[in-house]
């Protein structure tokens, strides 16, 4: 091997680890950055919902205890403060999983549960850990009294274990939308960031068929799937195949597609405006597997993104447009030369990630849960991190990362604070482009 061969590669090498760490460091800038006036000094977003009180042991206030609240895809945290007072916002009323952590409390000490609020006792194989949910009004006032007694937690393997299956079906879901826009790279080489305003495409479309003309969900589900279809072929058919005709490199491309992720991302929000709107049955009552605790829409989805990815992967083996889409990804040029339309097998690759998009759309609004504007801009970065894992332009690659980062960011919360789980799908990514600079299913002849 020549030095000159070597040394492109270190080169390249070193560049991917670059790139995925200034993509680390821009996610780590946006809590930063997307502060405002409507934020609190620990970073809650401030909503009309919240639960509040104070924690006192032998009539006296207990600063600095953590407290963390969950439910339906959502997460807060908070501290008292000097005077024992605490406040966790939440988008809405439901029901919640709050948290004492029982580490920042002095020691011999937990939450005295003869003085909880009527109606309130810890979730069995805790002492720490309550279902709280509001009662007529937006709030909701706990005062926690602490006393002496053994303390009592969830075992760290039952956690890992819940974590786990929570990881699987984040990751599932991750993968719809990954695999198209896959797909799209390796049959365009374009680096669509508004693949991400296809997600929230499916979800918006789901919600003004069910929510705002009251049709039934199954109905919302079709028509978001149609839709998110018809959506594939218009970006194609009014965008991107006149710019391909007219000879744009791919940085150019890519340019655009972030001009016109902006621009469908305010659109949208002009017409929903910045609220966050739930679908038909969302928020259900938990069930709970030993550990476990999913519910039956938790169950359905994974059920639907593991059949989708099955058809997906039967349609790209077993079928005639599939293995011609397996070509383009290959060598455009050579699969053109043999008779391809190169053309159609676009079209139809738009189309389909338009589908699986839409499809993902849908699942994020009940996993997250909620409709909001810019939910499928907070899936992007994920999405990248997934392609890039997993290998440019290979769907099976992007389903492969979509588990790997499923995974890392939601067992990652075990040992590290929530607001950074989303970074430490990120490190996953560095750490092993810098072993495999082509990603787990990746060709060497991608790179660069």
């Amino acid at each position: 091997m020549s030095p000159t061969i070597s040394a492109k590669r270190s080169g390249s090498r070193w560049a991917i680890a670059l790139l995925g760490t200034l993509f680390a460091f821009v996610l780590l800038l946006i809590p930063a950055t997307a502060a405002s006036a409507d934020t609190t000094d620990d970073g809650q977003e401030v909503t009309d919902f919240y639960f509040a009180g104070v924690i006192t042991f032998d009539d006296k206030p207990v600063p600095d205890v953590v407290m963390t609240i969950k439910g339906n895809g959502f997460e807060g945290e908070t501290k008292t403060d000097a005077d024992g007072k605490w406040r966790l916002y939440v988008p809405e009323k439901d029901k919640y999983t709050l948290t004492v952590d029982e580490e920042t409390l002095p020691d011999g000490v937990i939450v005295d549960a003869a003085q909880l609020p009527e109606g309130t006792q810890p979730i069995a194989g805790t002492t720490a850990s309550f279902e709280v949910e509001f009662g007529l009004t937006g709030t909701k006032i706990m005062n926690l009294f602490l006393g002496e007694g053994e303390r009592v937690t969830v075992s760290f393997w039952d956690q890992l274990f819940s974590r786990l299956i929570g990881g699987l079906n984040f990751g599932l879901l991750l993968a719809l939308a990954s695999m198209g826009a896959a797909l799209i790279y390796g049959t365009t080489r374009l680096s669509n960031f508004a693949h991400a305003e296809m997600v929230t495409w499916g979800g918006l479309l789901a919600l003004v068929t069910t929510t705002f003309w009251h049709a039934p969900l199954w109905l919302g589900i079709a028509a978001a799937v149609v839709g998110g279809g018809l959506f594939g072929w218009g970006m194609d058919a009014g965008v991107w195949r006149p710019l391909r005709r007219k000879g744009l490199g791919t940085v150019q491309l890519m340019i655009v597609s972030i001009g016109l992720s902006l621009a469908l991302r305010y659109v949208f929000q002009y017409f929903i405006g910045g609220g966050t709107y739930q679908l038909p049955g969302a928020s259900p009552t938990p069930i709970q597997f030993g550990p476990i605790s999913l519910s039956y829409i938790d169950l359905i989805a994974m059920s639907v993104s593991i059949v989708v990815i099955l058809i997906v992967a039967w349609f790209l083996t077993r079928t005639r447009i599939g293995k011609a889409t397996r070509a383009i990804s290959d060598n455009p040029q050579l699969a053109a030369a043999s008779g391809i339309d190169v053309d159609r097998v676009i079209r139809i690759v738009w189309i389909l990630a338009g589908v699986l998009a839409a499809i993902s759309g849908i699942l994020w609004a009940y996993f997250r849960p909620g409709v909001k504007w810019d939910m499928g801009g907070q899936m992007l970065l994920l999405m990248f991190a997934a392609i890039t894992l997993g290998g440019l332009g290979t769907a099976f690659g992007a389903l492969v990362g979509s588990l790997i980062v499923g995974m890392a960011v939601e067992i990652s919360t075990l040992w590290i604070p929530s607001d950074l789980k989303y970074a430490s799908a990120l490190v996953v990514l560095i750490i092993i482009l810098l072993v495999r600079p082509q990603g787990l299913l990746g060709r060497k002849e991608r790179l660069g």
